[in-house]
């Protein structure tokens, strides 16, 4: 597999992991831990988000 393909998939596990928490922060009924579920999604959204764009501008984030 190539380095973006790798870096693609890394991407997409993100994404997955992110839609994951989110979901979880929907079902989760204390307040507290629906906010700590909801903020480590966005973190991995836009950890996601800035991950595929160095890959779409040519640089290897891993790097």
């Amino acid at each position: 597999m190539s380095v973006a393909g790798e870096s693609g998939g890394r991407v997409k596990q993100l994404r997955d992991k992110a839609q994951e928490l989110k979901q979880a922060a929907e079902r989760a009924t204390d307040p507290e831990q629906r906010q700590r579920l909801q903020a480590k999604a966005r973190r991995l959204r836009e950890q996601s988000e800035q991950e595929s764009s160095m890959r779409d501008r040519g640089m290897d984030p891993m790097v």
